[in-house]
């Protein structure tokens, strides 16, 4: 399988909303995914810019964990977006 943008898309459909039970892919959550020598960059936001931190650091851990066991993957960097800790939640999740 090659890694491209569709296969990032179909494994982040196994990533749900941690309080709809919905995948974030069908919610139109995930904002862009790059691509480059294996280096896999997603920015996406979340339903609302006061959503629990522990919720979107479940949802922004999900993400990684889920795009990581995609062979092809060396590494991943998240960019939430329109949360009111984005950039703190950025910087724990790429630690």
């Amino acid at each position: 399988m090659a890694l491209d943008k569709r296969t990032v898309l179909k494994e982040l459909e196994k990533v749900m909303d941690p309080e709809l039970g919905v995948p974030i892919t069908e919610m139109e959550l995930v904002d862009k995914i790059e691509i480059k020598d294996g280096e896999v960059t997603v920015d996406f936001h979340l339903t609302a810019p006061y959503c629990p931190p522990m919720l979107a650091m479940k949802m922004a851990y999900d993400i990684k964990e889920i795009v990581s066991h995609i062979p092809e993957v060396k590494s991943v960097k998240l960019n939430m977006s329109g949360h009111y800790l984005s950039a703190e939640l950025n910087k724990e999740v790429n630690k």
